[in-house]
């Protein structure tokens, strides 16, 4: 495979400045605002097949949002678009996102990639053979607790690293995840790879290799004993959000279908050696992720995963070590997840503006996905091992999979536009 025509505009006509589309107004799509930040991007337009939706992102993106109801209304329209924030339902994101990388448009996909295998290939395949930019939208690698773990592991405090052991507390799984489409295979997979995909990510970037065989077990443990249910269509997160809901038993309106685990746990083989775990339990009341990784040297371990918490190292022998040998404070200036959103877009639009590469793959946004689907095989049929569908060679190399580079270390990317980066150079190009 050729490395394929560079990226290119929607229409090289168009003014100096971003033209930037937003696909999906739903409770993500608000990330698209952080393009807009330094001043040279504009939102010109908003797709949703809902007429409450396309009222609402006049509100949050400005009375000269054009709207329409589908993406290929917004492509057969003209409007000249050089970038698209995808943040519609996972199962349609494969379809949106060729069909604007078939039209030039550089997109931002929200997290998964896909919710199949084959379509998160047929994603990169369609990237690939355009030029068109993507970039996948796996914010955690962005979030400081992410990035302080993975550079005491390149300092190599902790030695050669051999496990990586994760476990995700999501007390507000009922809330985020049983009331909508989250809740229905058909429409999910599972959420081993809807909610899964962060954390799978996040380990293969901490162990430095990709899953190669996974087992799995799980259960529909508690909601599915909910008997309230409701279609919510009607209705948005912060209709129906309270964290005052307690015990999870007591949930109400729950998703009409729900046929998707809420407790799940996964073990993986990587590439290189390493052994790890993932456990996900939707209904503990408590809402973080914990990390322990431990190398040949020492283990670290992360009480807290934003600003305020901490990140303990273990290097000497002893016995238990409450402190630990080290404690990194975990920087940062707000919440986790909302600061990893506007450094991830600020990367993205980085990269259209400056030719710059970015932090997250493309390639590892799929690794993700494929290590979820074999472990939701594997938990849907008794926890057989299976292995992971390992990505074409010619991709791999396309793309470059950063699983193993320095997030700080940003160079040339060799798929940048020339047009894009042609457009008037803002100051961060140059710091």
């Amino acid at each position: 495979m050729t490395s394929g025509p560079r990226p290119r505009l929607a229409d090289p006509s168009a003014p100096a400045g971003l033209r930037v589309a937003v696909l999906g107004v739903g409770e993500r799509s608000s990330i698209a605002l952080h393009a807009v930040e330094g001043g040279t991007a504009t939102i010109v337009a908003a797709v949703d097949p809902d007429l409450a939706a396309r009222r609402r992102s006049v509100e949050t993106f400005g009375s000269g949002v054009a709207t329409f109801a589908s993406h290929r209304a917004l492509l057969e329209s003209g409007m000249p678009v050089h970038a698209a924030f995808v943040t519609t339902p996972d199962h349609t994101h494969a379809e949106i996102a060729r069909d604007l990388l078939e039209a030039g448009v550089a997109v931002y996909l929200e997290k998964p990639i896909a919710t199949t295998v084959e379509d998160a290939d047929a994603v990169l395949e369609t990237a690939a053979a355009t030029g068109t930019s993507l970039f996948v939208g796996h914010n955690m690698r962005y979030m400081p607790v992410v990035e302080l773990m993975h550079s005491i592991i390149r300092r190599g405090d902790i030695g050669d690293v051999k496990a990586v052991w994760c476990r995700h507390f999501v007390g507000n799984g009922g809330d985020y995840y049983f009331k909508d489409w989250h809740a229905e295979r058909s429409l999910s997979t599972g959420l081993l790879l809807q909610k899964g995909a962060h954390d799978i990510d996040v380990i293969h970037l901490l162990a430095g290799g990709t899953t190669s065989r996974v087992t799995a077990i799980g259960d529909l443990a508690v909601y599915g004993d909910v008997k309230d249910r409701r279609i919510n269509a009607d209705r948005r997160l912060a209709d129906w959000f309270s964290l005052s809901t307690w015990p999870p038993q007591s949930q109400r309106e729950l998703n009409p279908v729900i046929d998707v685990e809420d407790l799940s746990m996964m073990l993986m083989t990587l590439d290189n050696g390493v052994l790890a775990s993932y456990q996900q339990c939707h209904f503990t009341p408590d809402y973080w992720r914990n990390y322990t990784v431990i190398g040949t040297k020492g283990r670290l371990e992360n009480f807290g995963d934003t600003v305020g918490g901490v990140v303990k190292v273990w290097t000497a022998r002893t016995t238990y070590l409450a402190d630990g040998n080290a404690q990194y404070p975990i920087p940062g200036a707000s919440e986790g997840h909302a600061e990893a959103d506007a450094r991830a877009v600020a990367d993205f639009m980085s990269s259209l503006s400056c030719g710059t590469s970015t932090q997250a793959s493309p390639v590892s946004a799929r690794n993700a996905v494929a290590a979820a689907v074999a472990a939701t095989l594997s938990l849907r049929h008794g926890a057989t091992p299976q292995p992971v569908a390992t990505v074409s060679p010619e991709l791999s190399a396309y793309f470059r999979d950063a699983t193993d580079r320095d997030p700080s270390q940003m160079v040339q990317h060799p798929f940048s536009s020339r047009e894009l980066t042609d457009q008037p150079r803002t100051k961060e190009c140059f710091e």
